[in-house]
């Protein structure tokens, strides 16, 4: 059968999911009467929670005699190391836009690397039924996009399609015909595709995507480059210097048919296969006969520009809510992750119970610490830090982002204004339609840390943010951080609402009456720029005396509520976030006020590094 690999790439909520949905009913991949679930390649829980997709998955359909390996990859910039990786499996991309919204920034950089690899580009207008709908403009914007990118004229001679991923329908003009359905992408895919490139000698694949089976333990998924792959057939995994660093008999080999894979009896070169078997090889390692010693060249990961510190959780409520809570089993958990995950970096520290996680954004790393408490779980988290870097001369680089923040226009004033403060240097305004600008910022990485509830407060939530790596540039200073101190609780115990009654003139608290809280846990939010301590246990003095019932009702303002990603963004440079499975606290990391006032004149002097 003949064969064609493609990716479909684009910006967040331009429709990849949706899309691939429909090209899985077209081709009859589910019975009439199956019952499929919306977005059905988003599998994962936090994907289904959230809407969007985090991890890339590969699919296969049948059109016309030719089978389809097609890959859906997310659109988020903090899950970017996915497409980066899975694009050397495949020979074209589909690169969605939005036909309101035209390319975005993922859209940039995720048809960057596909240019970069040489793949050949079909553009596909989606959402064209949208009232606000652009074609002819967004068609020009892809244009341009693609000549900044320096594409090949072979690449800017790309086929345009337009359609609704939604309704179903994709044509050659964007008036239809609709009765088609998704035909005309599929023969435009079979026209434009070229087939698999296949090598001459034995087998040899690089690892793209690793995960786990209860069954069938480790599964390794790429395409076959050259060669045959049987059941029990002898394999070795080289690493990046040639060195062998696994070997054994492939048990089974997957390939994909529709939303299953099944057992083959045969993996052939240019297909997409899983294979299982095999203990330690892992991704960007070559599968190879024994006798093959080159190893593949895989495709270069962007460094990371976020880093965590994943502590152990040393609060006096540690243990009582997970079952997870040693440092040797979060260390395994980290470097499992960080296996099939190539744009993580976990680090040991000189602290035998705390470890460095870098990845590419505060979501990429919520992601995992989310996933993690769900596990089971518990751990103490720093505040996002970025990466630094030093250049020739010894001066400090710090990570640019590149920004762009569609804004009513009543709001731009408060956007640039905050993101001036924030050391962000405007480089484009443009008005975007129906009263709305589009704002184009180059900003530092620190100044952009828990930017985006602020945003949405100062915009009245009518602003969408997006953001997207750009490069190192020289250090651009302090950048101010929270403006309000906390209140601290000083005692152990259950809070008490006659306390926190009493408090609530101080600042917004965080926890409600009958919550277990510490001495050194965050209650509250304190209306002034210095923490206090406050006891929330003091219950009210009973006498003797008789009062009226009025005295003794009382009225609690809502408490603030802390999501983790809220909370992440939201603590300063001396204080943790502690996740559990059932809470998220926030509390200082000294525990003891004299240890604290301690630290804190050290870093006055300037003993320790801020």
């Amino acid at each position: 059968m003949q064969l064609r690999n493609i990716a479909i790439i684009a910006h967040v909520d331009h429709g990849k999911t949706t899309l691939v949905d429909k090209l899985l009913q077209q081709s009859g991949s589910f019975r009439e009467n199956q019952r499929v679930a919306e977005r059905v390649m988003d599998s994962n829980d936090l994907e289904k929670e959230r809407g969007i997709t985090i991890l890339a998955k590969a699919t296969s359909v049948v059109w016309n005699d030719t089978r389809v390996n097609i890959v859906d990859t997310p659109g988020h910039a903090d899950f970017g190391g996915e497409v980066e990786r899975i694009l050397n499996m495949v020979d074209g991309a589909i690169v969605l836009v939005d036909a309101a919204e035209g390319p975005m920034p993922q859209t940039k950089f995720v048809v960057g690397k596909a240019l970069q690899v040489g793949l050949k580009p079909i553009v596909a207008i989606n959402k064209v039924d949208k009232p606000d709908a652009r074609v002819d403009e967004v068609v020009n914007e892809v244009f341009d996009l693609f000549a900044a990118l320096d594409a090949s004229d072979e690449q800017l001679d790309f086929p345009i399609i337009y359609g609704s991923a939604k309704e179903g329908w994709m044509a050659e003009s964007e008036e239809g015909p609709k009765d088609q359905g998704m035909g005309p992408l599929f023969d435009l895919v079979l026209r434009h595709v070229s087939p698999p490139q296949v090598e001459d000698g034995p087998f040899r694949m690089i690892g793209t995507l690793l995960e786990a089976d209860p069954y069938l333990g480790r599964i390794i998924t790429g395409r076959i480059s050259a060669g045959t792959l049987k059941p029990n057939q002898n394999v070795h995994v080289l690493n990046a210097d040639g060195r062998v660093v696994d070997q054994g008999r492939v048990s089974k080999i997957l390939a994909f048919r529709g939303i299953e894979r099944q057992p083959v009896e045969e993996g052939v070169a240019g297909d997409i296969v899983a294979i299982a078997g095999l203990t330690k090889g892992t991704v960007a390692d070559t599968f190879c006969d024994p006798q093959v010693t080159e190893p593949i060249q895989a495709q270069p990961i962007d460094p990371p520009t976020v880093s965590m510190t994943f502590m152990v959780n040393d609060s006096p409520l540690a243990g009582t809510e997970g079952d997870k809570v040693t440092s040797r089993v979060i260390r395994d958990r980290l470097m499992k992750e960080a296996e099939g995950n190539v744009a993580l970096r976990i680090s040991d520290t000189t602290e035998k119970d705390s470890f460095i996680v870098s990845g590419r954004g505060e979501l990429q790393l919520a992601i995992l610490i989310e996933n993690m408490r769900r596990e089971g779980y518990e751990l103490g988290v720093s505040r996002p830090r970025v990466v630094l870097r030093k250049d020739d001369s010894g001066q400090v680089l710090e990570p640019i982002e590149e920004v762009i923040i569609d804004v009513d226009e009543e709001h731009s004033g408060a956007v640039v204004q905050k993101l001036s403060e924030r050391k962000a240097e405007m480089s484009e305004m443009k008005p975007s339609g129906g009263g709305r600008l589009r704002l184009v910022f180059h900003a530092p990485t620190r100044g952009l840390i828990g930017y985006q509830g602020e945003l949405l407060t100062d915009t009245r939530g009518t602003a969408i943010m997006n953001r997207l790596f750009h490069g190192y540039q020289p250090f651009r200073g302090d950048i101010p951080g929270r403006r309000t101190g906390v209140l601290i609780s000083t005692e152990n115990g259950e809070a008490v609402a006659y306390a926190l009654w009493n408090l609530e003139d101080r600042g917004p608290m965080m926890i409600e009456p009958g919550w277990k809280v510490y001495q050194g846990m965050i209650v509250g939010e304190h209306t002034r720029d210095n923490d206090l301590e406050v006891n929330v246990l003091k219950g009210k003095k009973l006498t003797n005396i008789r009062t009226t019932s009025k005295d003794e009702a009382v009225k609690l303002t809502p408490p603030i509520r802390m999501t983790l990603e809220r909370a992440l963004a939201w603590i300063a440079d001396d204080e943790l976030v502690e996740v559990t499975p059932k809470s998220i606290r926030l509390r200082k990391q000294h525990l003891d006020p004299n240890v604290r006032k301690r630290a804190e004149r050290a870093k006055e002097a300037g003993t320790v590094p801020a």
